[in-house]
């Protein structure tokens, strides 16, 4: 999935991560970028809500990841932003979510890009000056 798309609501913003939802195996890495409040939390409800993956999502601001495990998958959604560096990220068990095969949704991941695969998707969250709507381009 590639390409701009606006967003004006928590619905549309659902839809748009249930589309990607369908694309989506086991292994892949999706980094959410953009400003506070930009709407990346909602798009991995949104997600894990398509992925029927039990639990509440929330942001992980503070805990830093949290795991919504299913029966034949499982996410993870870790928020890099209170991280210093990469070791940071090692030592909150990036390399055992990565070997597990979990689908990672990373928020902030210019946090430590030394770590992002290179096949990661890119999904970047923009507000529009002035107004609800959201960009969001999927790299």
């Amino acid at each position: 999935m590639t390409g701009l798309f606006k967003v004006s609501s928590v619905e549309e913003t659902w839809e748009l991560a249930a589309k990607l939802a369908q694309e989506l195996k086991p292994g892949d890495v999706i980094c959410l970028e953009g400003d506070l409040g930009a709407g990346k939390t909602t798009f991995t409800q949104g997600l894990c809500a398509a992925l029927k993956l039990p639990g509440r999502v929330t942001s992980p601001t503070f805990c830093i990841v949290q795991e919504h495990l299913g029966v034949d998958r499982s996410l993870v959604h870790m928020d890099l932003y209170r991280l210093d560096n990469w070791q940071d990220v090692i030592s909150v068990g990036w390399e055992d979510f990565l070997d597990r095969g979990d689908i990672i949704v990373v928020e902030w991941p210019e946090r430590a890009p030394e770590l992002i695969p290179q096949d990661a998707r890119h999904i970047i969250f923009r507000h529009m000056v002035g107004e609800e709507e959201r960009t969001v381009e999927f790299k």
